[in-house]
């Protein structure tokens, strides 16, 4: 497995490598906090180092009385003679341990070495003597020395600092620090598992140890491994050391220091203790938990009455002065911890409000439903506010359930107080949450409820947001262009009048959106409308917009344009914390994927989404129909209860989804050869697609109808569409070759002629697409097209991957690095026949890109 974001330091580590073993020889100090990847990272090392290099390997112990020279007698049966007989005598006191040195220096003199020492903070005297004397002769010497320790554990008067001092001097020693993981590595080691991958980040801070062992175990709160990692340096801990690091645990992550000091007078030296140890660090006049996992297995080992008092101690020291912003959570935090219900709702609410006015609204969201737990002390009107103002933050932070919840709630006391202008937002708020929970019925119901509360009051700001949301559900629907205007229309005017730049962006890009999708045309306007979103700096607005671009131009099936939309919208939802958003970006993502003829890629990314536990309930049906789908194309088995889990997530009329469901349905019928199947299942969705103008849902059923040798009905087509039922298969093949569809223009050449069919068969092949190889074949031995190879040659059958000699040829040259156009001019092929070929490499070997191909190659000649 790759070692995420290690591969600079494993490359600077590698040259290091190949210049020592030259000459002259190198020290390399390799250091980071606990669980930081250390050993990994030494251990890819020997793994990459030459057969003609030796590796020697010894570490240090954790021991009371540290073994002299542990790491020395660990590594001495791969040692000449002459090192081992010094090294008994040593040991048994019978010579000096600087014969021992010279006897190993002139051992490294006569071998290209990997000198590997660990953890270096658990040294004995003579190791550190050791190091010393090897460290001012390695230039002498072909040889690397590579020396890792804990840099967190090390302080002013370790030995470690010492040695450090007299390294100082030397050219020939580099170090390099092993950072924590970024966000985007943990949500990489995350993918797959049913854990929020921010959450992941969060508590573990990137240290891949902690990520690991979470990922390992991720029902229990804890995991035993890091509980006992960290009873285990608690410890070795004074007891005026622990109760410093205790009552940190109740503080927070981030505490204070004069709070600390207040707390527990002459503390000074015990904290440096709890640093020394690797729990704790200070910053400032800040001290904080390394790992917020550290500080809740900590707090576990707190008594509960323990931390009652220190949680009113804290809350009456931080309520006697002036009370900062970012103080708030801390104080409804320790409000709560100190069972003080009136001090919860003073600060969980303002906390939360904060939170959610910096977008970061996970943090809104906890503090709102801490709130709410002693909300029933509050009237029922502040009541309702907490109630909007968590459903704002869940949804925005994917708790799609809890969100819709909380707003229904609020719709049933604003209703009961004759709030009538509040009950008509609540009701607007709740339709918008509806329809990516697949209700779209619903939210339809739910939205017109909206508009006839708000349009007795008059013209409002809310009443601009009820047209938009109609606008939204208009367009979403396919309905007619003429309603998506007129709720455009009334939601621009109301926008403009009350100063709602947010309002009047969204409502013309859905008018254009809804020209877009049925009759071609409006791109631009969209495209606008999304750059001005995050131009004006509305991010809950421009984010909706750009997942929606995601979603128009994968239904439009243009993978160069939904790749680029894809991009967009991921960068600027991880910016601004929009979960719910983010996650459907990244589902129709896949579905691009998918298009592209990277179906391995598509997969990863469906389950990916599938498994985060915020999926609303839409992009749960979206990746669960194309895991469906990509499995009905490989030919293997579980498709249909996939699809039909998918079809029960969402209503009928939820056709974000079930338009492309429709459509998997009928291919997946075809690929089974059940022909009336894919009649039914076409016609199935023509009918829910009555009297709506979507020619991209509509015109591909309607072509898999013609397929089967059926009389299509006349609907609305779009493109390559459009033409195939026009009989123009060469023209269709065409557009979906320009679209970047490989699998769609194969499927249309089955109605060509010979050279069409081998074509077909050869893409279908580089896509390991099994049974519309055999369809193909099937019709060519029907029309009498000969030769039709049978199976895959002897050495695709002897390949590991599958690959053809072609694909490896393919495979080789991006070993070198060259494009899809070099790859045509080297192997006298056109370069659209190329990317199908790299695509279908890509394909096999399970990567997601050139580069991570090449490496498995080089990977297989080793």
């Amino acid at each position: 497995m790759d070692l995420l974001e290690r591969e600079t330091v494993l490359q600077d580590l590698t040259g290091h490598l190949q210049d020592a073993v030259s000459g002259p020889g190198r020290l390399a100090l390799v250091r980071g906090e606990a669980g930081i990847g250390k050993t990994a990272v030494v251990n890819r090392l020997t793994q990459l180092a030459g057969p003609q290099i030796r590796v020697l390997v010894g570490a240090c112990d954790p021991l009371a009385t540290p073994r002299p020279l542990g790491p020395l007698v660990d590594l001495a049966p791969r040692l000449g003679q002459a090192v081992r007989t010094a090294l008994t005598g040593a040991l048994a006191g019978t010579c000096r341990s600087d014969e021992v040195f010279d006897c190993l220096l002139a051992d490294l003199s006569s071998y290209p070495s990997l000198l590997v020492v660990e953890d270096v903070h658990w040294a004995d005297e003579a190791t550190m003597d050791l190091l010393r004397y090897l460290a001012r002769r390695l230039p002498s010497v072909p040889a690397l020395l590579v020396v890792t320790y804990r840099d967190d554990e090390i302080g002013r008067t370790h030995d470690v600092t010492a040695l450090l001092g007299t390294l100082a001097g030397y050219p020939w020693v580099y170090r390099h620090d092993l950072a924590p993981l970024s966000r985007r590595a943990v949500a990489r080691l995350a993918a797959g598992h049913a854990v929020d991958a921010e959450q992941l980040y969060q508590v573990s801070a990137g240290n891949p140890f902690i990520v690991t062992e979470i990922l390992a175990a991720p029902a229990e709160s804890i995991p035993a491994t890091v509980r006992e990692a960290v009873a285990g340096r608690l410890a070795g801990l004074s007891a005026a050391a622990r109760e410093v690091v205790d009552v940190l645990s109740v503080l927070g992550r981030r505490a204070s220091l004069p709070l600390l000091a207040g707390m527990l007078p002459a503390c000074e030296e015990a904290l440096d203790e709890a640093v020394a140890g690797g729990i704790v660090r200070t910053d400032g006049q800040m001290a904080e938990f390394r790992h917020e996992l550290t500080r809740l297995a900590v707090l576990e080992s707190v008594p509960a009455a323990y931390r009652l008092r220190v949680h009113r101690q804290a809350l009456a020291a931080m309520r006697s002065g002036p009370v900062a912003a970012d103080d708030l959570p801390l104080l409804a935090d320790h409000a709560e911890g100190a069972g003080d219900a009136a001090a919860v709702l003073e600060f969980a609410p303002a906390a939360a409000a904060h939170a959610a006015a910096l977008g970061a609204h996970r943090e809104a969201a906890a503090q709102y439903a801490r709130a709410l737990r002693y909300a029933d002390r509050l009237p029922a009107g502040r009541q309702s506010s907490v109630l909007e103002g968590h459903s704002q933050a869940c949804l925005l932070s994917g708790r799609l359930d809890e969100g819709v919840a909380s707003r229904r709630r609020a719709v049933k006391l604003r209703r009961a107080l004759g709030d009538r202008l509040r009950e008509g937002e609540d009701l607007r708020w709740l339709s918008c949450w509806l329809w990516p929970d697949g209700r779209a019925v619903e939210a339809r119901r739910t939205g017109l409820d909206a508009v006839r509360v708000l349009e007795e009051l008059g013209p409002s700001p809310e009443l601009a947001r009820a047209y938009l949301n109609l606008c939204q559900l208009a367009c979403y629907g396919h309905e007619a262009v003429t309603v998506t205007d007129a709720y455009a229309a009334k939601a621009t005017a109301l926008g403009e009048r009350f100063g709602d730049a947010g309002v009047v962006v969204q409502a013309r890009f859905h008018a254009a959106a809804a020209r877009m999708l049925s009759e071609d045309a409006g791109w631009d306007d969209c495209e606008q409308a999304v750059t001005s979103a995050m131009a004006r700096d509305l991010p809950e607005d421009a984010g909706l917009l750009a997942l929606n671009m995601c979603w128009f131009t994968a239904l439009k099936r243009d993978t160069a344009k939904t790749t680029a939309a894809v991009n967009r919208a991921e960068a600027y939802c991880l910016d601004r914390d929009l979960l719910s958003y983010l996650l459907c970006a990244r589902a129709w993502g896949s579905w691009g994927l998918l298009a592209r003829g990277l179906w391995s890629q598509a997969a990863d990314a469906a389950q990916n989404v599938l498994s985060h536990p915020s999926s609303p309930a839409v992009v749960r049906a979206l990746a669960l129909t194309l895991l469906g789908l990509v499995r009905a194309r490989q030919g293997k088995g579980h498709v249909w209860p996939l699809l039909e889990r998918a079809a029960n997530l969402v209503d009928s009329d939820c056709l974000l989804d079930t338009g492309l469901g429709w459509e998997a349905r009928v291919e997946a019928a075809w690929l089974a050869g059940d022909h009336e199947r894919v009649r039914t299942e076409a016609q199935r969705g023509l009918d829910a697609l009555a009297g709506r103008t979507h020619p991209w849902l509509s015109g591909p059923l309607a072509c898999w109808i013609r397929r089967v040798g059926g009389a299509p009905p006349q609907v609305p087509a779009a493109g390559p569409c459009a033409l195939e039922l026009a009989g123009d298969w060469a023209g269709a093949a065409v557009q979906w070759d320009r679209l970047g569809c490989p699998y769609q223009a194969a499927l249309v050449r089955l109605s060509g002629d010979a050279p069409a069919l081998h074509e077909a068969l050869a893409a279908f092949e580089s896509l390991g697409a099994r049974p519309a190889v055999a369809r193909t074949r099937a019709v060519m031995r029907t029309r009498g097209v000969r030769p039709v190879r049978r199976g895959p040659r002897a050495a695709t059958r002897a390949n590991p991957y599958g690959l053809t000699l072609r694909e490896m040829d393919v495979l080789k040259l991006l070993h070198e690095g060259l494009s899809d156009a070099d790859i045509a001019a080297r192997l006298y092929i056109t370069p659209k026949t190329a990317g199908h070929h790299v695509g279908a490499v890509l394909a096999k070997l399970g990567v997601h890109t050139r580069q991570e191909a090449a490496r498995k190659l080089h990977h297989s000649e080793r």
